[in-house]
């Protein structure tokens, strides 16, 4: 049975893999233009880039990294819902805001970030995921 609230979650699935590649392209070359030695490689994290190339090449990182974080809550609030039946009507359409804002997030941050904008496509998207993670409890104890 098709569960249409699982379309915008496989898209921002999606989206999350572009902004790897995103990431992996412009990162790799300004990396190989750094020639770090061998022994100063070892053991670093992501962040630690954050001294040593220009911030508009991290901003990608920064937001793949948010990808990997509040997003994981929607997948378990979409999974929670269609598992249920509930994954219709407007469950759908606050997923399909959810993943629309998170992309122009995504997009804002990696080629502007400005806080304020940026702030407010959070705001945006949390409450919509906020309205489906209601949504979901109340679905979910309608059924005891």
């Amino acid at each position: 049975m098709p569960m249409p609230i699982l379309v915008p979650a496989a898209v921002l699935v999606l989206w999350s893999v572009i902004m790897l590649i995103w990431m992996v392209v412009t990162r790799l070359p300004a990396l190989a233009r750094l020639r770090i030695p061998a022994d100063r490689s070892r053991g670093g994290r992501g962040s630690d880039l954050d001294a040593l190339l220009p911030r508009e090449l991290q901003w990608k990182a920064h937001n793949y990294n948010h990808l990997m974080e509040q997003p994981t809550l929607f997948y378990a609030v979409v999974l929670i819902l269609a598992v249920v039946g509930h994954g219709i009507g407007l469950n759908v359409i606050l997923a399909w805001a959810h993943v629309i804002l998170r992309i122009a997030h995504s997009l804002w941050q990696a080629l502007v970030n400005s806080i304020p904008v940026r702030l407010a496509l959070f705001l945006l998207s949390s409450a919509a995921l906020g309205w489906l993670a209601v949504n979901a409890v109340r679905a979910t104890l309608s059924l005891g």
